[in-house]
């Protein structure tokens, strides 16, 4: 008799979800605003038709190349804007918040590439497009367009690039690059993820080279200190899994 296979990465975060009995549609009310969870790890906010994403590091691999002689594959950039567009592409916002840390040093516009340089022109045209200040860039404040701010208040959202210690009700944050992991059946699936308790937000990384801290890192426990839900993204599909059930490293 054949025996079934290990069950595919899909089908343990259903498990897990389904287990935890928090199966949700990919959106949630964040301090009444609506918000909807993009497979791509971007945030869109219909009453603001307002597209935001997090933590782009934009030429990460020429900085290494640059600084260390480290060599990592020249495509981050032209991968993660290909991610973007496709996201504006689904939602056709008027705004486009980039939530900081957009770029992985003060000189990565210097080392853009003229095609992608030309990308992030054409994804900017017609939009409002908002730099938020990140601790990786906030030296940049000229040379890719848009306009540059440190915050941005949307109804009652406040968008920042790094979450503040204590109660911060509508706070829609990155910088920590959040991952979710389950472990079931012998196997385990670590993915990129949202986390909220429906009062605040921290987005998770956008850009393709980017890594990720686990959300049961202490980082997390004073902006959750109730508890969260963190919502993975998976092949086709966000699942709402509690912290109970979300695996250490």
């Amino acid at each position: 008799m054949a025996h079934p296979g290990p069950p595919d990465e899909d089908a343990i975060l259903a498990l897990g979800q389904r287990l935890e009995k928090t199966q949700k549609p990919a959106g949630l009310t964040l301090a009444g605003e609506d918000a909807v969870l993009d497979l791509s790890g971007a945030l869109w906010l219909p009453a603001h038709r307002t597209l935001v994403v997090s933590d782009l590091h934009l030429e990460k691999g020429s900085a290494y190349a640059a600084r260390s002689g480290q060599f990592l594959p020249p495509y981050d950039t032209r991968e993660t804007l290909a991610n973007l567009h496709e996201a504006v592409l689904r939602h056709d916002p008027a705004r486009v918040v980039a939530l900081g840390d957009s770029f992985h040093d003060a000189r990565g516009p210097e080392r853009m590439e003229p095609g992608d340089r030309a990308m992030v022109a054409a994804l900017q045209e017609g939009r409002d497009w908002v730099w938020i200040a990140g601790n990786h860039d906030a030296a940049v404040q000229e040379g890719v367009g848009g306009r540059y701010a440190d915050t941005l208040t949307l109804g009652a959202l406040t968008l920042r690039h790094e979450p503040v210690p204590g109660a911060a009700p509508g706070e829609v944050a990155g910088h920590l690059h959040p991952c979710g992991k389950v472990a079931m059946r012998g196997r385990a699936v670590r993915r990129r993820c949202f986390v909220s308790d429906g009062a605040r937000l921290v987005m998770p990384a956008f850009g393709a080279f980017t890594g990720g801290l686990n959300v049961r890192d202490k980082a997390f426990d004073p902006l959750f200190p109730e508890g969260f839900t963190a919502h993975l993204l998976g092949d086709g599909r966000v699942f709402a899994i509690g912290r109970q059930m979300l695996a250490r490293d």
